[in-house]
């Protein structure tokens, strides 16, 4: 379908009066299909109603154009008609004098019949028949907005323009409307954009949403294709597999704009101590078991006692959350997934290099494969099991969860299916969710099964609604699970702070390594500002002494390495096998540098410099090798040559990844 309206890098500048400029949008670029519903959504102040202006030619950019089917939009015209949330009527005109002063203007051609005919009809389409002689001031908000609506459809223009014309209404009156509007486009197959904020009405209107980020220089922050068929019914809508995804992925944006400006309103400034660089820190963190050390070093004073005086612990749902918090720079450091760091660098995120550092493997193993109570009871006990399943089923693929492309949970799963014959992106569908979303998505039916950390296979299996098939002392037994993350920018600025960062760490790591303090950090991670769960799904200790109430094949929990050999140098070797299994899949482009990458990445350095001031350098580490459970042998010489030997794989791109040299961050 060829492109009706086009948006081409559009920036809009206000002039002030104390003659400095606010720059409202900048960098928008935009193709809208002819008969398609597009939805801007955004917080206030983000340039929703400022784009729509000039796609109506009510004001022009600053610089860019705008389009209708190739002709430059530079005036109003009537094949582009607006409809406001104050609905615009004439107050001494009634229902029809307002309908028939826009075809009056219009259509001056016609002759008085056919445009009164017009102008009834439109009168029916908005079902007013009844208020058709009254004026404004005797009409409820909801009918003037339906006039409003008449008027504009009843010059046929080409493009419908609706700057949230139900915001006013009262919900029973939104809903009949937008109704309504849904028949009315369908029927004429009408070219709309519409300004919402309300999130169920962008799903429930849209073939496409476009989000914007905030003010100034907005942005487009993400597009969001609607699969839900037409015609819609409110009702019917909220059950289609897609809806509360899309809900979801639109409040996680909105949400995310709303923490960064309450940062950019906050302006903190970096505190120097102790001969730190920055004292300051907010330190992301997403609620699992693996985050023992980073709530460790918080309660229990590990960043104190290293001169990092003030310390925040952010909360994040999702993995996702983290990225965004690294790549827009709200977040000093991170607990990551250990495949973030090289993926981040390499340009993982929207293609964009974010060079990221990790110098301290903060947990390895705490990983495990469930899947629904249903397969354990028809007999799957392994991936060969699942294997012979998955071909006798005709129809929907089985969805299973994952938590983020770079990390373990997503690496190790796709190799347990592939080392099966099982390939994971067409005999199944691999589905990213939050790790605390995984058991209600199985409780649901959503998903068949997932991989994830602790507590969440094991509160499955409790919960009797999955079971584990696999851990990963059976996939790869000490495996890095989750890694310290920092920005390679923040990491060069702040290099003691960095180091005194990684020793608070190491230190917490040596804590939840102690059986004695077991019960105290389980304490400390059930707390409702930490995990929020019961103390009975979150163990730490030896995973024999706790197995769930199910017969076998059901295996001992994924239990976590915290500290000793070989557990927290960072391994040059790990993370190349990390980025071979990222590449496998498509996640990210092989780099032909990576030697150059693994050295940007891994920083051996400052977790030897960390060690030694601690007094650790007793702790082995030994050249590590990649163990896994199918004997498949990795050549860390020669990761090429390993990737052509895989059986199962997508089309493997490679591409020399040119990072440049480290900079400084502007104080």
């Amino acid at each position: 379908m060829s492109t009706f309206v086009a948006i081409d890098n559009i920036e809009k500048v206000f002039h002030l009066t104390n003659g400095g400029e606010y720059i409202a949008l900048k960098g928008i670029d935009l193709e809208i299909k002819k008969g398609e519903f597009v939805c801007l959504i955004g917080h206030s102040g983000c340039g929703k109603s400022t784009l729509l202006n000039m796609i109506a030619g009510l004001d022009l950019p600053t610089d860019g154009i705008v389009t209708l089917e190739g002709e430059q939009i530079k005036t109003p015209g009537p094949e582009r008609m607006v409809v406001f949330q104050n609905y615009s009527l004439l107050p001494w005109l009634t229902v029809r004098q307002n309908i028939a002063l826009a075809v009056e203007e219009v259509m001056a051609g016609m002759s008085k019949k056919e445009k009164d005919e017009i102008i009834e009809q439109h009168v029916d389409l908005v079902g007013l028949r009844h208020a058709v002689d009254k004026k404004p001031s005797e009409l409820s908000g909801g009918m003037k907005q339906r006039v409003a609506i008449a008027r504009a459809l009843s010059i046929r223009p080409k493009l419908l323009l609706l700057d949230e014309p139900f915001g006013a209404l009262d919900a029973l009156t939104r809903g009949n409307l937008q109704a309504q509007l849904m028949r009315i486009c369908d029927e004429y197959q009408l070219t709309s954009v519409m300004v919402t904020h309300d999130v169920d009405e962008a799903v429930l209107l849209s073939d496409r949403i476009v989000m914007l980020t905030n003010g100034p220089s907005s942005k487009i922050g993400g597009i969001l294709e609607v699969d839900i068929p037409r015609p819609r019914q409110r009702m019917e809508v909220v059950n289609h597999p897609s809806y509360y995804s899309l809900r979801s992925e639109i409040i996680y944006f909105l949400n995310q704009q709303k923490r960064v400006k309450k940062i950019r309103a906050q302006k903190v400034a970096t505190v120097a101590r102790h001969g730190l660089e920055k004292v300051n820190l907010s330190i992301g963190y997403v609620p699992l078991t693996a985050c023992a050390p980073v709530v460790v070093a918080k309660e229990k004073g590990f960043f104190l006692k290293h001169g990092l005086d003030e310390v925040s612990l952010v909360r994040e749902t999702s993995w996702r959350g983290i990225v965004d918090g690294m790549a827009g720079g709200y977040l000093d450091a991170a607990q990551m997934p250990a495949g973030m760091p090289a993926w981040l660098t390499v340009g993982g995120h929207q293609e964009q290099l974010l060079p990221t550092v990790t110098a301290l493997t903060m947990t390895r193993n705490g990983n495990a494969i469930t899947l629904s109570q249903d397969f354990y009871q028809k007999g799957v006990q392994s991936a060969q099991t699942y294997r012979e399943m998955l071909l006798g089923l005709e129809g929907e693929k089985h969805r299973l969860g994952i938590v983020h492309p770079s990390s373990m949970h997503n690496i190790l799963l796709r190799y347990w299916l592939a080392a099966a014959g099982i390939d994971p992106d067409q005999d199944v569908e691999l589905k990213n969710i939050p790790p605390a979303q995984m058991v209600v998505d199985l409780k649901k039916g959503t998903i068949d099964g997932y991989c994830v950390g602790e507590p969440w296979n094991l509160r499955a299996a409790t919960e009797g609604v999955g079971f584990t098939v696999a851990t990963d002392l059976e996939i790869w037994q000490g495996h890095p699970g989750k890694v310290l993350g920092v920005r390679e920018d923040w990491a060069s600025t702040y290099p003691n702070t960095h180091i005194a960062l990684v020793k608070a760490l190491l230190e917490a790591c040596q804590y939840c390594s102690d059986p004695l303090n077991e019960q105290e950090i389980r304490v400390m991670l059930a707390d409702r500002q930490y995990l929020s769960t019961d103390i009975d799904y979150i163990q730490l200790g030896d995973p024999n002494a706790h197995t769930c109430s199910l017969d076998t094949p059901m295996r001992e929990y994924a239990h976590h390495l915290f500290f000793g050999e070989n557990v927290n140098r960072p391994s040059r070797t790990e993370h190349l096998w990390m980025i071979t299994q990222m590449a496998r899949w498509g996640d990210i482009a092989f780099p032909r540098n990576w030697v150059e990458i693994l050295e940007r990445v891994c920083r051996v350095s400052v977790f030897s410099t960390a060690a030694r001031e601690l007094g650790l350098m007793d702790i082995k580490y030994g050249n590590t090798s990649i163990n896994l459970f199918d004997g498949v042998k990795f050549n860390p010489e020669d990761p090429i040559g390993y990737l052509n030997s895989v059986g199962i794989k997508r089309n493997i791109t490679m591409a020399e990844i040119h990072l440049e040299l480290p900079r400084t961050i502007a104080a």
